[in-house]
């Protein structure tokens, strides 16, 4: 009986643990911050130092921001072959947002996709930036001995950003110094907000110019509080929670059934079918992130829950059932869809045109220097693939896409014109882009005049010079 009553005990024990830091995670409460909403519901009133106490219990095991940069750098320091570390910008505090890039050339631009991972959006969900560790180490340690880790190294650049709020981490809460919700504090399509940008949070510009810089095929952000991968879109026009889909639903779709099927558990889900969410079906949410990787960047993002606790034990049984779902992901990027680059007809030069798909409305943009793109498409389907560009003639063909990957080239050839055209070689165009720069021009002006106040300095003395020389030829005839 004794045995009983000590079992249930520590049942009952257990369970209140779960629920003091299990929570929605994608968004939660919109309006959470230092308090967790289950407290209210179970009609516990704790004070804010007892709820900190309690998480600093629970970040037990997890590495504190100075642990994470020094994580970071003895990465680098041992796989520096086939990574660098770089800073988007700061935190609130001024806490470096470090970034770990991993290829075979990295730093390098190329004609491959990138795809890049978020951890840490809620400082409350830390176990990302955990996981993330995980998986740079995992790539590092077996690269060219793994086929898949080999696969990711040579054909993708994997970007990394265990923590995007390092602040709410420290001050274990969900928002981060200014206590603002990170996934709320991205501009919206549905309504006007977060369009001031002296109101948006620096953890956000960073990440918005970031995206703006890179050119992500894909990315995934990670959360804790669910166990289920969520696309877009997140948000609905009439504010209501009802599936609401965006033009790449399927390709959407198959992405997060790729991470929910190889995943230990999240496509066995009693909560979601197949362990998969549309967010707006969910919750509706706005301001988030990855509608705004999709709508403003050209990036393909998913929410990922990972982990139904938000402060589960900081070891490495969330890696393992995490571990197959992060690299299938990261490789379906050359794995499939369909890639390619665009050239002129006439100069053979790389065009950065768009590419767009009959009855999807969405296009992407080929890079700027190399004009490569990477079109993530769903396979079984028969697709009409478009280039287009202003000044050139669009070019369309037809794929079926499989289950493998597709390239498909695109040469565009000029439209009629009136003027004749000229083709310039990558010097030629860096000399133009030169000599467009305002600085260029205002300096090339400044530089104009002086030379020809020099020269009329210089015509004046000569002038002067003959002047004199020819009034004492004059004095001289007088005097004899």
């Amino acid at each position: 009986m004794a045995h009983l009553n000590s079992s249930l005990l520590i049942f009952l024990s257990l369970s209140l643990l779960q629920l003091f830091h299990s929570a929605i995670g994608r968004g939660g409460e919109r309006d959470s911050g230092f308090v967790d909403k289950s407290y209210a519901a179970s009609g516990r009133h704790l004070t804010e130092e007892n709820h900190f106490q309690k998480l600093n219990i629970l970040a037990r095991g997890y590495m504190t921001n100075s642990d994470l940069e020094k994580a970071i750098k003895a990465f680098h320091g041992r796989c520096s072959r086939i990574s660098r570390i770089y800073s988007i910008g700061k935190s609130v505090f001024g806490v470096p947002l470090w970034v770990l890039e991993i290829s075979n050339k990295p730093g390098k631009e190329e004609a491959k996709p990138a795809f890049k991972f978020i951890g840490n959006v809620h400082g409350d969900e830390p176990v990302g930036r955990e996981l993330l560790l995980h998986l740079a180490n995992w790539l590092c340690d077996n690269y060219m001995k793994d086929p898949l880790a080999t696969l990711i190294v040579d054909n993708v650049h994997l970007h990394i950003l265990p923590s995007m709020n390092p602040d709410g981490f420290s001050l274990r809460r969900r928002g981060n110094a200014n206590n603002i919700d990170l996934n709320r504090d991205f501009p919206d399509q549905f309504f006007q907000m977060n369009d001031d940008l002296t109101e948006r949070q620096p953890e956000t510009k960073a990440i918005m110019s970031w995206i703006k810089k890179m050119h992500f095929t894909a990315s995934a952000s990670l959360h804790g509080g669910a166990l289920v991968a969520n696309y877009p879109w997140d948000g609905t026009q009439d504010k209501s929670k009802s599936y609401y889909a965006c033009p790449d639903d399927e390709a959407f779709r198959y992405m997060a059934k790729l991470y929910s099927g190889s995943h230990y558990n999240m496509s066995r889900s009693q909560e979601f079918e197949a362990g998969i969410t549309n967010g707006a079906h969910w919750y509706p949410i706005y301001g988030g992130m990855q509608d705004w990787n999709y709508i403003y960047g050209g990036c393909f993002e998913l929410t990922l829950e990972i982990s139904d606790d938000k402060w589960p034990p900081a070891n490495e049984m969330i890696w393992q059932f995490n571990k197959k779902s992060m690299l299938d992901l990261v490789a379906s990027v050359v794995k499939s869809g369909v890639h390619g680059r665009i050239f002129s007809s006439d100069c053979g030069e790389p065009l950065p045109a768009s590419i767009a798909i009959k009855g999807i409305n969405y296009t992407i943009k080929a890079s700027e220097r190399l004009a490569d793109y990477h079109r993530l498409l769903a396979p079984g389907h028969q697709y009409e693939v478009m280039a287009m560009m202003p000044g050139y003639k669009s070019r369309s063909t037809t794929i079926k896409m499989g289950e493998e990957a597709m390239t498909l080239d695109f040469i565009l050839e000029p439209t009629d014109s009136f003027l004749p055209r000229q083709c310039y070689n990558r010097s030629s165009m860096k000399v133009l882009e030169v000599i467009s720069n305002p600085h260029f021009q205002v300096a090339l002006t400044l530089t104009l005049v002086l030379v020809f106040l020099y020269f009329l300095m210089k015509r004046r003395v000569i002038f002067n010079h003959f002047r004199g020389r020819k009034s004492i030829v004059q004095r001289r005839a007088s005097a004899v």
